[in-house]
């Protein structure tokens, strides 16, 4: 399982922590996660109120626990989390979103509103990565559809966006539209040896 490998590298190897939100690829950890959070009695751990921005105000709970740290089948988890995000609108109808998740942070490295907080980072990350891969690559239309080529590719993509936003690129499709124009850009712009020749083959 790629998330499982992936928790596994990030604090064995690396030595950090993730915070994963379970999604319908997880679906034993979203079961598993949410059934316990079902049956919640108490209050929120933490709530959050935005102030209200044309009409719209939203309030975010978040309930927290540490039981299922030694049941769930997943590595290294410290706590286990559900997230109810209600948006209130002038005029029109309420809506409420709710996502659960794991952090390997523990409750002495991250209290109920720092996950909270972690969450609306990773969620404002995830939102803008998927909207360059949308626009940008045009994602959706694309047709690698066999073996671990969506995977690959997707990957390469999210590589290169993350690569650009390291050197502190603001408009990713600009820059992208900018350096497609020549190879020999790109190996400049990555600051890569001159001593690297495009070379164009023509058959005969």
């Amino acid at each position: 399982m790629t998330q499982t490998a992936l928790a596994r590298y990030i604090v064995e190897t690396r030595h950090a922590h993730y915070h994963f939100t379970a999604k319908d690829n997880q679906k034993n950890l979203l079961k598993e996660v949410s059934s316990f959070f079902d049956n919640i009695w108490w209050n929120p751990d933490h709530t959050t109120k935005d102030k209200p921005n044309h009409g719209r105000n939203e309030t975010r709970k978040i309930w927290v626990t540490t039981e299922l740290n030694t049941c769930l089948n997943f590595p290294h988890v410290a706590q286990a989390f559900k997230i109810e995000r209600i948006t209130y609108r002038k005029n029109q109808k309420n809506s409420r979103v709710v996502a659960y998740g794991v952090t390997s942070k523990t409750p002495k490295e991250a209290t109920a509103e720092q996950i909270l907080s972690d969450n609306r980072q990773h969620w404002s990350i995830e939102n803008s990565c998927h909207y360059v891969l949308d626009w940008t690559f045009d994602e959706d239309r694309c047709r690698i559809s066999k073996g671990f080529g969506p995977e690959n590719i997707t990957r390469l993509r999210r590589f290169a966006i993350g690569l650009l936003k390291r050197k502190g690129v603001c408009n990713v499709t600009q820059k992208m539209r900018q350096l497609s124009f020549s190879p020999r850009l790109v190996l400049d712009y990555l600051k890569i040896s001159g001593s690297v020749q495009c070379t164009t083959v023509v058959p005969g």
